[in-house]
């Protein structure tokens, strides 16, 4: 059985675009759980989970956060887990801010970085982190990449009566 995915939101209001990672944990049957901690405001909470994290069952954590972003850093720094990273857009530099707060951590503390909102990936991240464990999840990960490229495959196929209907 794979290990569980915490899913970590800096604010609630993240909420609508962390429910894409929650989507793609769930057509893959990954267990999950997700929480609201913030690194400036609940710093203890946030440094207690990673710290038991992978006695508690977690084999990946995604961290969720704007602005500073300082969530998947301070949570790398207490976990030897993989942390991925999904920095959020805000109002305020439309999240680049968080993307690069995500990305320029220091040796040793590793995080990966999906996209500016790009917590689809995060989830399908992952699930292929699971996976190298896990010939399941494997599987379905092989499936998916098909059918991906089968759709595309159709498109390709379809695309010269689509541009009949555009002339």
């Amino acid at each position: 059985m794979s290990k569980k995915v915490a899913i970590i939101m800096g604010s609630d209001s993240d909420l609508p675009v962390v429910k894409n990672a929650v989507v793609e944990l769930n057509n893959f049957g990954v267990e999950y759980e997700l929480h609201v901690m913030s690194a400036h405001r609940t710093p203890t909470e946030a440094c207690e989970f990673s710290t038991n994290a992978e006695k508690n069952g977690f084999g990946i954590i995604i961290c969720c956060a704007g602005m500073a972003a300082h969530l998947a850093g301070v949570v790398a720094g207490h976990t030897i887990l993989p942390v991925i990273a999904v920095p959020m857009k805000s109002s305020v530099l439309d999240g680049m801010d968080a993307l690069l707060s995500s990305v320029m951590m220091p040796k040793g503390v590793p995080v990966a970085t999906v996209a500016i909102n790009g917590s689809a990936n995060a989830g399908i991240l992952a699930v292929q982190m699971l996976a190298l464990s896990d010939e399941t999840l494997a599987q379905k990960l092989r499936d998916m990449k098909k059918s991906m490229a089968d759709g595309v495959r159709q498109k390709d196929a379809n695309i010269n009566e689509k541009l009949k209907e555009l002339l």
